[in-house]
């Protein structure tokens, strides 16, 4: 299991690269950025940047480059298939400057999994791996994703990046927890602007974002507060919750 998080533990930071023409051209609808970010956000991980790229080796390797370096983390997806098209790990081998080739332990997988003569030439494709890299087991399709240094490599299937998303986490260390609460309000954000951003002005280590949303007919606003501190997260809600009681009132 990952490490439990506590109040004192560090901020964890993380990005999310996704790697396919497929994705860019609409054919295909992303369904890994949004589980990847809750998840995160569940564990104590803040996922500070995404980013989606083509299947373009030059694109890929700068992108990766940038974000590692950024980052406590790199969570990819997609681009480790058997077709011509899947470049990602030759990208991942040449943003680390190593060498790729088919690995043993790729390799055993693969041929434990696939029925005698299966294991054609294409499918070998899954079975290359960076120099240096730790396999990421996959329970759903058998071919591994890997680690290398701090970039998870996990393919874009929603349901085998989901299993390969358990063993990253399972490894990996987490920070403290953040914390939210959500304060309704019956009027739009419009009326209550000035005086959240001074409540924010005295919360500076709180996160304080407005939501505005129809409710029966009206306008009115989901103000959501976000810290890692239990207390000061109680004092801010509160005082929003004040404010709010203030001008409800006023109004009549």
């Amino acid at each position: 299991m990952a490490e439990p998080a506590t109040e004192a533990a560090p901020v964890v930071t993380a990005a999310i690269l996704v790697i396919g023409d497929e994705i860019l051209s609409g054919r295909t609808k992303d369904k890994n950025i949004g589980y990847i970010a809750e998840y995160c956000t569940n564990i104590g991980i803040d996922i500070r940047e995404v980013r989606i790229v083509p299947d373009v080796e030059e694109e890929i390797v700068a992108a990766v480059n940038a974000l590692r370096a950024r980052y406590d983390h790199v969570f990819s997806t997609g681009g480790i298939g058997p077709t011509h098209d899947d470049i990602t790990a030759d990208s991942m081998a040449a943003a680390f400057g190593v060498p790729i080739d088919h690995d043993p332990r790729a390799v055993a997988i693969l041929t434990d999994h696939y029925p005698p003569g299966q294991l054609n030439e294409a499918r070998l494709r899954m079975a290359r791996i960076p120099d240096g890299a730790e396999l990421i087991l996959n329970k759903v399709s058998k071919a591994p994703g890997f680690t290398l240094g701090n970039v998870h490599v996990m393919a874009g299937v929603p349901s085998i990046m989901q299993a390969m998303f358990d063993e990253v986490t399972a490894k990996i260390p987490t920070g403290a927890k953040m914390l939210s609460r959500t304060v309704p309000v019956g009027m739009g954000e419009g009326r209550i602007a000035s005086q959240l951003g001074a409540i924010q002005a005295d919360f500076p280590d709180v996160s304080i974002g407005s939501y505005p949303k129809m409710l029966d007919g009206a306008f009115a606003t989901d103000i959501v507060l976000r810290s890692r501190d239990a207390g000061r997260l109680d004092e801010a809600a509160t005082a929003v919750e004040k404010m709010v009681a203030a001008m409800m009132q006023a109004n009549g």
